[in-house]
Parts: structure tokens; C-alpha cells; sequence
């Protein structure tokens, strides 16, 4: 189920199997109509001479000028969507050319126009003229006519939404989204009031146990993991598994990609078994990795924040987006890495917290924003956002820890005194929010 999850987010994000069904969609229709023609009477097409009329030259040459026009706008339709690709990897980041890929209406547009030159060139094939046994499929070829008026329609929308999706706001809001929807699919219980889990006996027992490495069939990624597996292995055999490798790692041929204790070794087959449990590809994907979408945001800060591009409107864009990613996850449950299964410990998992996240949406920017007042004073705006979405003792902690890191890069790279004193007004107000009426519960850590 994981490989079958994993080979259909790879397709989804293809160019080429959207416009393939499409295609082999227009070669149906097109067979099905010709088949509909054969067996209509003629007599009651003759009714409508100005829509089903015509003679076999005629329906040659209106499909034939449709299927050369098509092939002309289906390589004119490629070459913008290679140029737009080229321009968003050089403009932002290469990370974000797979969101373009993925594009539901950049592959419709591509399937249309190949559906279509797939369907002229099946209707052709069947018209019949006068020294043969004569057949028309008027049906068919006024459908053609259809095809190409709404091809119009959908070459006007693609051109529209090829010029909206490369602006920096669609791209971030895009990146936005699939984050937020990550999110919500990994951390779908809300975190409330109550305190964070801690550690069991039972956890802590396992640093004495004996711990056999199971090694990485191949060199990747790690886009999923099926947990479900883990756990079957461990129920099946008594024992405890703990991942090495979470989703969004790197895992190298040959090393540790995850290690059990409770058992004296292990088989091939039990390696092979681990190994199928972990999606292994080329490159991270933000279905099941919400760092990788914050990751992507980052990135196109951080190319903005370049001396060359200098872009400071949309560094600020990007620190808007990342916070309101962080805010929806202040509050969901970061699950407790320990998952038991009859009041057995049976998998010791290995993902992101809140801590890990934080870091990874704030640090490099800040790091590159020396100097920068508009995008240091974001920065605390989005921190004190943050802050208002969650209760949670140890994760105000980590937020007023990024609070202090900006006003010491502030305090080291701003040379105005204006602007200075604006970022320390900002930073005194997102402390007071922070330590407002939570100071006597920073002490609590456990699942930040």
C-alpha cells in the first residue's frame, strides 16, 4: 500500500499522465462517435444539413486544419511550460519546480490539446469518400468542431493562469496550502489545555537493550513510512522497533535505516520486510513532510534575501506564510514517538516536533535578514501570531527563544537608531505576550 501510495503521488506529479489518459480518452471518443455514425440513419441527419452537412473533402480538410492547428499550440504550450519552469527555478528555487508539474491545469491544458490531435487523426482515418464506400461521420467531425472552439477557451485560460501561478504571492500561497494540508493529514488532533505526554519506563528501559541494525537497501529520500508495518513486524516477532530515518531524511545504501531490539537477529526476509515499510525516491515530496513545504518557503526567502534579487517584499510574503503554517500547528498534538500497541512499546518512531519546525521556518531567515528592519519586525509580528494560538508552556518557550535571537541580530546588523528602536519596541511587545500568563509553565519540555 505504501509503494502504491508513493507510485500515485509520483504520477500525479507528472507531466506526461494526465495528457496520456486524455489522449487515449480522445482516441475513445473519437471510436465511439464513428461507431455512433454508422449507425444512424442518414435520413435523420439530413434534417440538420447546416450542422451534420458536408461532403467527405470537406470533413477532411476541417479535421485536418484543426489537427495541424493543435500540434502547433500543443508545442507552444510545452515551450511556455518548460520557460516558466526555467524562470521559477532561477527566480526562487528549484524545489518548486515539482508544484508546477503537479499542476492539475497545466496537464489538463496539455491533455485537451493532445486528446484533441488524437481524436482528429481517428476521424480522419474513418472518412470515406466517393470511390469507395462513401462514409461521413457528420457526428464526429461537428463534435471536432466543438473540441476546438472549447480548446480556444482552455488555451485562453492556460496562458491566464500560466502568467498568475509564476507571480511570487501564487507560488508561496501554492506552497501554503499543500503545507497546511500536510499538516492537518500528520497532526490532525488539536492540542487543548492539557499537558504534553512524557516519557515512559518502558522508553527509557530500551537504552540498555540491545539494538540490531537493519541497513538501507538503496540510496534516497525517505518520503513515507508505513507505520502499519512497523508495527505488524514488532507484533509479529515481540519485539521493538525504533526508526533511524524519519520522513524527509536522507538514507544512505547501507546504513542504519532503522534497528530492533528484542530479538536475537535478524533474517533476510526480516530486513527485507523493514525496508519495504520505508518510500524510498530521488527527492523529498510535502504530501507527508510538512517540513519540506516550510522548507520550500524558506528557500524562496532566502533567494529574495539575495544580494542579487534583494527582494524584500517577498522575504516579507514568505515570513507571513511560514507563520501562519506554524500557527495552525501550535495547535495540534505532536504525536509522543512511542507507539504501543496491547500496553506493549512495539515502535519508537522518528518525525518532527513543534521545536524542530520552528527552527526550520525562522533560523535561516533570520540568519540572512542582518540589517534588514522590515523583515526582522515580520519576523516578531509572526512570532507573537504564533504565540497567540497556543497555551503550551514549552512551545512559548521555543518561540520567545526565537524572540531573543532576533533582537540580538537586530541589535548586531541594524545601524539606524530609528529602525532599531522600532524592532526593540516589537520584541518587548512579543515577550510580554509570550510571558504574559504562561512564565510558571516554560519549565515543562517534554514533546516540543
Amino acid at each position: 500500500m505504501n509503494k502504491l501510495r508513493q507510485t500515485w503521488i509520483a504520477l500525479g506529479s507528472s507531466l506526461w499522465f494526465v495528457p496520456a489518459v486524455l489522449s487515449l480518452s480522445g482516441v475513445g471518443l473519437a471510436l465511439l462517435l464513428v461507431e455512433a455514425d454508422a449507425r444512424v440513419s442518414r435520413e435523420a441527419l439530413r434534417d440538420w444539413p447546416r450542422l451534420f452537412g458536408g461532403g467527405a473533402e470537406g470533413a477532411r480538410g476541417m479535421l485536418s486544419a484543426i489537427a495541424g492547428s493543435t500540434v502547433t499550440v500543443v508545442g507552444v504550450t510545452f515551450s511556455i511550460t518548460i520557460v516558466a519552469l526555467s524562470l521559477a527555478s532561477s527566480q526562487y528555487t528549484p524545489r518548486i519546480l515539482r508544484n508546477f508539474m503537479k499542476d492539475r491545469a497545466n496537464q489538463f491544458a496539455l491533455g485537451v490539446f493532445s486528446g484533441l490531435f488524437a481524436y482528429c487523426l481517428v476521424v480522419l482515418r474513418s472518412i470515406r469518400g466517393a470511390d469507395e464506400v462513401r462514409f461521413v461521420p457528420s457526428i464526429a467531425v461537428l463534435f471536432g468542431v466543438v473540441l476546438a472552439l472549447f480548446s480556444v477557451g482552455v488555451l485562453i485560460y492556460f496562458l491566464h493562469h500560466i502568467a498568475s501561478s509564476i507571480q511570487a504571492s501564487s507560488i508561496i500561497s501554492a506552497v501554503y496550502a499543500d503545507t497546511v494540508e500536510a499538516v492537518d493529514h500528520l497532526f490532525p488532533k488539536e492540542l487543548g489545555d492539557e499537558a504534553e505526554e512524557e516519557g515512559t519506563d518502558d522508553a527509557r528501559a530500551l537504552s540498555d537493550a540491545t539494538w540490531l541494525a537493519v541497513a538501507a537497501r538503496k540510496t534516497g529520500y525517505v518520503q513515507s513510512v508505513d507505520e502499519e508495518a512497523l508495527l505488524g513486524f514488532a507484533r509479529e516477532r515481540g519485539a521493538v522497533v525504533r526508526m533511524e530515518r524519519g520522513v524527509g531524511e536522507f538514507a544512505v545504501e547501507e546504513a542504519a535505516l532503522a534497528r530492533v531490539a528484542g530479538v536475537e537477529h535478524l533474517s533476510e526476509d526480516d530486513c527485507a520486510a523493514l525496508n519495504e515499510a520505508f518510500a524510498l525516491s530521488r527527492a523529498r515530496t510535502v504530501e507527508q513532510d510538512a517540513a519540506f513545504g516550510i522548507r520550500q518557503i524558506v528557500d524562496i526567502a532566502l533567494k529574495a534575501l539575495s544580494p542579487g534579487i534583494n527582494d524584500t517584499t517577498t522575504a516579507v510574503i514568505c515570513v507571513d506564510y511560514l507563520s501562519a503554517v506554524l500557527a495552525r500547528l501550535a495547535r495540534r498534538r505532536v504525536a509522543t514517538p512511542y507507539r504501543y500497541e496491547g500496553g506493549e512499546l512495539r515502535v519508537v518512531a522518528k518525525g518532527p516536533t513543534f521545536s524542530v519546525l520552528v527552527a526550520g521556518a525562522f533560523d535561516q531567515i533570520r540568519q540572512n535578514a542582518g540589517g534588514n528592519p522590515a523583515v526582522l519586525v515580520r519576523m516578531l509580528g509572526g512570532v507573537e501570531t504564533v504565540a497567540s494560538f497556543t497555551k503550551s508552556g514549552a512551545r512559548r518557550a521555543v518561540l520567545l527563544e526565537q524572540v531573543e535571537l532576533i533582537a540580538a541580530q537586530a541589535e548586531r546588523t541594524v545601524e539606524s537608531g530609528h529602525d532599531l528602536k522600532r524592532i526593540r519596541e516589537r520584541a518587548a511587545a512579543a515577550r510580554g505576550a509570550l510571558q504574559g500568563s504562561h512564565e510558571g509553565d516554560l519549565a515543562m519540555t517534554r514533546g516540543v
